[in-house]
């Protein structure tokens, strides 16, 4: 256990490195693309408050800093990100952290949602296919797998609510919660009624590559020859299954789980927008159509340091849980 925490103290550091110098390349980078860029968040400012003079103009560009050359601009702005400010969004007039701290909230359901369910699913479906290689459950469930994954977001969005929301009526058509409701009134039963629809297409739109891959490493494993020695043994059917087939895949699929956010996060935003769910999905849309620059860099940032995070946690996990790594063997 020693020797575990002794190797992972030093992995988890040199991925926090490397974090923080990403965020700095992302953080150059946007806010380089936003300066040439057509948005003026000086006039998406001024059409939220009505006509205004060329002095006052002048005015809010001098007190948002548009006037300053744009290095002096990105100091100023990092210099306030490392003082907790990310600025206050021209589209919501609230403070961008708090704007992503609510909608983030939203969103972390959904995608919780979706993983489990995509991770799940995507992993027994791959198992199937491995051990039933090139019978009709392989066959079957590999062109379901592709038939999925080649579909757009928003289109599998849109059949699911025409389907169950419009035609059958089972799920409400938008939103988090009902229309009307006060957020202290609302059910959880009434919330996840609303975020069925969006979870399931997420889930449908991910779990393909983890199936698919699954199954190659399942058919890996299948034809190694210590598999070869447990038949010779006796061991066949779900026992072998079991303590062999499954112990051995079942690694992969983790650390393709965790590194799946970064798809999570972009069909998010195509889900949000079709089913009119207020997270950061739809946050970002808005604030993109808008020219909220401080909301767009924010949340920038913010997926960044999301996606980040979840490869870390992969590697730190995988390093706890192959005996391997945690034997230090190559």
């Amino acid at each position: 256990m020693k020797n575990t925490a002794g190797r992972l103290v030093p992995l988890f550091f040199k991925n926090c490195i490397r974090i923080v110098t990403l965020l700095l390349a992302i953080s150059i980078l946007s806010f380089a693309l936003v300066s040439v860029s057509p948005i003026d968040p000086v006039q998406q400012y001024i059409m939220g408050i009505g006509p205004v003079s060329e002095a006052q103009r002048a005015e809010i560009a001098a007190y948002w800093g548009a006037d300053k050359p744009v290095a002096a601009r990105y100091v100023s702005w990092l210099c306030a990100l490392l003082r907790g400010d990310f600025g206050l969004s021209l589209l919501y007039r609230r403070p961008v952290i708090a704007v992503i701290a609510e909608r983030f909230q939203n969103s972390l359901a959904l995608m919780l949602c979706a993983w489990v369910f995509s991770g799940g699913i995507g992993f027994l479906l791959g198992c199937v296919m491995g051990t039933y290689r090139d019978h009709w459950q392989d066959k079957l469930l590999r062109r379901l797998c592709c038939l999925l994954s080649s579909m757009p977001a928003f289109w599998l969005g849109l059949v699911l609510l025409l389907v169950f929301s419009v035609k059958l009526g089972w799920f409400p058509i938008g939103f988090s919660t009902p229309i009307g409701m006060l957020d202290s009134e609302v059910s959880g039963w009434q919330r996840l009624h609303h975020l069925a629809l969006p979870a399931l297409t997420l889930s449908l739109m991910s779990f393909s590559n983890i199936a698919l891959h699954t199954r190659q490493k399942m058919i890996d494993v299948m034809n190694s020859p210590y598999i070869l020695f447990a038949r010779a043994r006796g061991e066949s059917g779900w026992t072998l299954f079991v303590r062999h087939g499954l112990r051995n895949t079942i690694l992969p699929a983790l650390t393709l789980q965790f590194a799946s956010f970064a798809e999570l996060f972009g069909g998010s935003v195509l889900a949000e927008n079709v089913f009119s769910y207020p997270g950061l999905g739809s946050a970002v849309s808005a604030a993109g159509l808008n020219s909220d620059v401080p909301l767009l860099l924010g949340i920038t940032l913010f997926s960044t340091l999301f996606v980040c995070v979840g490869n870390m946690i992969a590697n730190l996990l995988y390093g706890v849980i192959d005996p391997k790594m945690r034997n230090g063997e190559e």
